[in-house]
């Protein structure tokens, strides 16, 4: 039975809702957030990190999936750890009709702000299967100065 006092609308559609709401955010972020043009066109893609410490060295570990280690670039600067490098396609499908694709190749880049200071020099890196793991020493240098009284 229709009531005569509400008019008919269209049906609530929560997905449209929540493009709307990714839509406003995206955005958002643009605006407030600067970033080169360079940049977001060239890196699409950052691998994920867990940083921790162990025996008195900075560890990270780093997820590159289907990466070679000679395609890798570690770099320490600035009190950051920055790795960057590409995936390459190993072979093209010809194939026209996907049915999805969601394996990523092309560049990527991922800064890490170090959260204690590192004796960069003396940092290692070693990569196998598809993690990439950093071990930095930490830097023990106390910051004691005694000060005379007069």
């Amino acid at each position: 039975m229709e009531r005569k006092d509400f008019p008919a609308r269209a049906v609530w559609n929560p997905f449209r809702e929540l493009a709307r709401i990714e839509n406003e955010l995206n955005k958002l972020f643009t605006e407030f957030l600067p970033s080169t043009r360079e940049t977001v066109e060239a890196v699409t893609w950052a691998p994920r990190v867990d940083v921790y410490e162990k025996d008195n060295n900075l560890v990270i570990e780093a997820e590159i999936p289907g990466a070679k280690k000679e395609d890798i670039e570690v770099k320490i600067k600035d009190n950051a750890v920055v790795i960057r490098g590409e995936l390459k396609k190993e072979e093209e499908k010809k194939e026209e009709n996907f049915y999805r694709k969601e394996r990523f190749y092309g560049t990527f880049e991922r800064v890490i702000p170090l959260p204690v200071e590192v004796k960069a020099e003396e940092a290692k890196a070693e990569f196998k299967d598809g993690i990439l793991k950093l071990t930095i020493p930490k830097a023990t240098q106390e910051h004691e100065v005694k000060i005379e009284v007069k």
